[in-house]
């Protein structure tokens, strides 16, 4: 295997990953508020959504087409301004206690979702945000040894990194639970809805202007 990579680079790209990723961001922000309206479960299907954003951003990132991407911003515009508006519209439903997304008044009632819907959330916004890709960019080349086989560097770095974001995706979503229920006890759930719709309005506007 270290003929193939370097464990060391690898040892020290873990934390510095880890350190990155758990750091709060739009997936982790939006995981949270999914969390808390849906449940860690449902939000599975947001997360694998992510993952396979996250995914290609990294492995076109490694490749270099993303410095070509990055030269013309305009191909992230329809990403950015559609899937913005879609989470601020989402947002404002939640905010109105309306919409599948919102919590019902009736905490054990069973919500609607379309998994494909929030499979699209997570894709969209994994890699609608330049500044993801950006970071890529600068992140893993320096992981990359030139003199080794490019195939299983950049299969072990993406392996790495999905299995690190999806950690924190599930401790970003099991605290959006654990909010949901503390607040629960006071049966507020116009509060609940009202700081989930903020949430995810605040992720719409930093995909849209960020």
């Amino acid at each position: 295997m270290s003929d193939w990579f370097d464990p060391a680079i690898l040892a020290l790209f873990i934390p510095t990953f880890f350190f990155v990723s758990v750091t709060p961001g739009m997936c982790m922000t939006l995981a949270m508020t999914l969390g808390m309206s849906l449940g860690v479960r449902r939000t599975l299907h947001m997360m694998w959504g992510e993952l396979i954003g996250v995914g290609l951003v990294s492995v076109l990132s490694v490749i270099g087409v993303a410095a070509v991407m990055l030269n013309y911003p305009g191909l992230f515009s329809a990403f950015k301004y559609v899937g913005g508006a879609y989470l601020i519209w989402l947002g404002i439903q939640m905010w109105q206690a309306k919409g599948k997304m919102a919590i019902p008044a009736d905490l054990s009632a069973v919500q609607e979702t379309r998994p494909l819907g929030l499979a699209m959330q997570g894709f969209v916004t994994a890699i609608a945000n330049p500044k993801g890709w950006a970071f890529m960019v600068s992140l893993l080349p320096p992981f990359i040894n030139a003199a080794k086989p490019m195939t299983p560097q950049i299969t072990a770095l993406v392996a790495l990194i999905l299995v690190i974001e999806f950690s924190c995706l599930l401790l970003y979503a099991g605290g959006g639970r654990t909010l949901r229920h503390f607040l629960a006890k006071s049966g507020n759930v116009t509060l609940m809805n009202r700081i989930a719709g903020t949430l995810m309005i605040g992720v719409g506007l930093w995909l849209a202007l960020g």
